[in-house]
């Protein structure tokens, strides 16, 4: 066990294992809360993905960046540019790439564009009919519309088969009505006949073109808050598989749209969700109403009142403590079992039997504990708040307290990835997902390794959510800077042990299995990458 793991709840015991913080404790002053103690920390504070948050009022000024870079680079109008930019799914780099590795006329030929020709039926008389290959009516030229193609028609047939696309949800790429043409139409042309028509239809087509600069970017996404932030969260790197946090305070998976799940993997996740929805209520009602045979691991329920029970294997066992027993009772005892006393030291069954309910009600409990444990320690911010002003209220040496509330967070976040990491632990281990994808022993050993570490989070993550419940308001000076010390040490204990649960499943479990379908989200030392505002 690492030397930094604390694992006595006396505090005799820890202060005996304080000895290498103290001896420079007399030279070293924590003024910024966690920096200094964070310093001492090797290789923990990754950078975060940069993001920013896009609100319906900066939406405008996030597309016109793109669509600027494409203009200025090929000379085009804003209508061909985001014609290409929806094609190849709002990616610049992507349209540079294949213009210089393809040449122009791929570019555009492969997205529809054409670059605007002569138009050979503009009449010498603006009397002059010309006939509409669509309807095949005579109409006067001023009532007819051509686009980049060359393509001319009169203008209601235009406007009914551009109505026709936008109430489909095609309006982001409409195309020439002509047989076989497949140029993308004028969007500013499509505006002006649709609006002479349907004011409220063209508005619709406006949206369309505007969000789609969301729906159709891997690089942006709308945030999954439930109602609806309106806001949308742009990466800036190509690190597709991180969590964000919008501005509305929500943190999700980039990748999935799900709540932040890491250390687990997307798939991981989805399975797990799945199966929480359709066997968690089974498993709490087996916790309730029934026991697991000794012998076959099957449940069992009791339906009478003698404390011995047979399962239909026919192994007959005590329903006080699950131990397998005779057949030979009488009404107060089973002969040659006794169950009275608490036996030290009993292993849990349900962590190595086969039987794949079992296992996952071992997990479960221990998931929805630390679920439970999070959604209580969330209340503690306004409790923390207050023992803070009044330590400031006091007249201390030490003026600064954000040791407090930064331990919350570290408390917070240590919680959330021990929690996900029991569905890890789950499907790796287990004969669902990666069957026969290590060896018994690799198993064993890889196995041994993560529950060490998950063990050594789980204790320590313990103590620093004990230290934050204490009143230390209330303590003398000398035990509120113990308290501080102790809160801060721990801090950054459980921060180096989510580091190295991130790197065991990163580097030890998934990299000899189906990695390419199992990335987890990079660890930040900061948490959960804050989104930034995008200028409007």
């Amino acid at each position: 066990m690492e030397d930094y793991t604390y694992i006595s709840s006396d505090d005799d015991e820890w202060d005996n294992n304080q000895d290498y913080n103290n001896d420079d404790d007399d030279d070293c002053e924590f003024d910024d809360g966690f920096s200094e103690i964070e310093q001492q920390s090797i290789g923990i504070c990754q950078k975060a993905p940069s993001c920013k948050v896009i609100r319906k009022e900066s939406l405008l000024a996030a597309q016109k960046e793109d669509l600027q870079r494409v203009m200025d680079l090929l000379s085009l109008k804003e209508h061909h540019a985001r014609s290409l930019l929806i094609h190849y799914r709002w990616e610049a780099d992507k349209v540079f790439a294949v213009f210089v590795e393809r040449g122009s006329e791929k570019l555009y030929a492969e997205a529809g564009v054409t670059l605007e020709g002569k138009d050979e039926l503009i009449p010498t008389l603006s009397t002059a009919e010309l006939t509409c290959q669509i309807c095949f009516e005579d109409v006067p030229v001023e009532q007819t519309t051509v686009m980049d193609c060359n393509h001319r028609f009169c203008n209601d047939c235009w406007t009914t088969h551009f109505s026709i696309n936008i109430n489909e949800g095609k309006s982001k790429r409409v195309t020439c009505m002509a047989q076989k043409c497949n140029v993308i139409c004028d969007e500013g042309k499509i505006r002006d006949l649709v609006t002479a028509k349907d004011p409220i239809l063209a508005e619709k087509f406006d949206r369309f073109l505007l969000e789609s600069y969301i729906d159709d970017n891997k690089r942006v996404k709308w945030c999954p808050s439930v109602p609806h932030c309106g806001n949308a969260i742009r990466i800036e790197d190509d690190e597709y598989c991180c969590e964000v946090e919008c501005a509305c305070g929500v943190q999700f998976c980039f990748n999935c749209l799900s709540e932040a799940h890491s250390p687990c993997s997307c798939m991981m996740w989805r399975l797990w969700m799945t199966k929480c929805k359709n066997d968690g209520k089974t498993v709490m009602w087996i916790n309730e109403n029934a026991k697991h045979c000794p012998k076959c691991h099957n449940a069992v329920e009791k339906n009478g009142g003698c404390n011995l029970v047979r399962c239909r294997c026919g192994q007959p066992f005590c329903w006080l403590c699950g131990g397998a027993t005779g057949f030979e009772h009488t009404w107060s005892s089973i002969r040659g079992h006794t169950c009275g006393s608490y036996k030290e030291g009993e292993k849990d069954k349900a962590a190595n039997v086969g039987n794949d309910l079992l296992r996952y009600t071992y997990y479960y409990e221990r998931y929805m504990v630390h679920c439970d444990s999070l959604k209580l320690e969330a209340n503690m911010k306004e409790k923390l708040h207050s023992e803070v002003l009044l330590l400031e209220a006091r007249e201390l040496q030490s003026k600064d307290f954000s040791w407090a509330e930064n331990g919350l967070c570290r408390l917070l976040q240590s919680r959330r990835i021990l929690s996900c990491s029991y569905p890890v632990s789950f499907y790796v281990f287990g004969q669902s997902l990666f069957k026969n994808e290590m060896t018994p022993k690799e198993m064993e050993i890889k196995q041994n390794l993560f529950e060490n570490l998950q063990q050594q989070l789980e204790i320590n993550v313990e103590r620093l959510s004990m230290f934050l419940e204490e009143p230390f308001a209330d303590y003398p000076e000398e035990k509120v800077l113990e308290t501080r010390m102790k809160i801060m040490t721990l801090s950054t204990v459980t921060d180096n042990l989510c580091e190295k649960l991130y790197d065991c499943i990163d580097n030890d479990l998934l990299v000899t299995l189906e990695q390419a379908t199992h990335t987890i989200a990079r660890y930040s030392s900061n948490g959960v990458a804050k989104a930034s505002e995008l200028p409007n």
